[in-house]
């Protein structure tokens, strides 16, 4: 018998806020996007909804967040809204009053419900994004019994570090009582993020490394993610860092966009390895061309 294929999650987790969640599963999406993947981008954010904002809609659904998670709506035409970037849809946040955190935890399935969810976009997207609030909530919760794998991101300096420890770390520890009902809890994937050239981010970067070498459940990924102002310029014009940047600036030490972003989905998604590697400068200007061309 042929199962039916199901769609990758990944949800990009913190439980401080300012990390770069968004930042990251915007331009994560739009690179995947691009690299032919049907990517649905889930904003869960009640506070800061970025990621429902971050590219242009060329169609608005009348529902969003709210609707799939209060009343079970799985109907597309009804809660999936689609960006300008062929293959990226997204769900956008449209819990303005935060009623959604109340109802998870009154819910008989409370933190199943996004897990029990999902199941109904399998045939539609190879890989589904959560983005979510910098705290912790049953919300935050909710999405990591959903995902498969988690994307955190730590900014290089000690407040993070800490505060990585005493509230996501302590998070997924307190969420391992669920494997007795037969979840996989996912494996945490540490993303360095915002690294400048300093002496001293270098040397709590190296630090996190130590702390979590040989760790089962987290691992610090090899790519990093600059501070570099590229990320900034795209989240204001609206469009992919990959495609604003492809080519590496001769003015700066740090990668490409292109680089960075390629790097960080061969290292989280392997399995797509070779649709990313595809993804090279020479392909990656013609799709920004033919996007400044249908502006």
């Amino acid at each position: 018998m042929t199962h039916p294929k199901k769609a990758r999650r990944a949800g990009k987790v913190s439980t401080k806020g300012g990390t770069g969640k968004s930042t990251g599963s915007t331009n994560l999406g739009a690179f995947t996007a691009d690299a032919g993947l049907r990517t649905l981008l889930i904003d869960l954010d009640p506070v800061q909804p970025s990621a429902s904002s971050y590219f242009p809609l060329e169609y608005t659904a009348p529902g969003g967040i709210f609707e799939l998670l209060s009343y079970n709506e799985t109907d597309p035409a009804k809660i999936i809204s689609h960006t300008s970037i062929k293959n990226l849809d997204v769900i956008i946040s449209n819990d303005a009053n935060n009623q959604l955190n109340n109802l998870i935890l009154q819910a008989p399935d409370g933190r199943l419900r996004l897990a029990n969810l999902m199941s109904a976009f399998d045939a539609d997207y190879d890989l589904i994004l959560f983005d979510t609030q910098g705290a912790r909530s049953a919300m935050l919760e909710m999405v990591v019994l959903a995902s498969d794998i988690i994307l955190s991101p730590l900014p290089p300096n000690m407040l993070a570090a800490r505060e990585f420890s005493r509230g996501t770390i302590h998070m997924m520890d307190g969420l391992r009582s669920y494997a007795r009902l037969g979840l996989t809890i996912p494996h945490i994937n540490i993303i360095i993020n915002g690294l400048d050239e300093t002496a001293d981010a270098r040397e709590i970067h190296r630090t996190v490394r130590e702390i979590f070498d040989g760790n089962p459940d987290y691992t610090v990924l090899q790519s990093i993610i600059p501070d570099a102002v590229i990320f900034k310029k795209a989240a204001s014009q609206g469009v992919p860092a990959h495609r604003l940047e492809y080519r590496q600036p001769s003015n700066r030490k740090s990668p490409s966009a292109l680089n960075v972003i390629r790097s960080l989905a061969i290292e989280a998604f392997p399995e797509w390895k070779d649709r990313f590697e595809a993804m090279t400068e020479e392909r990656v200007a013609q799709i920004a061309k033919k996007a400044r061309r249908d502006e």
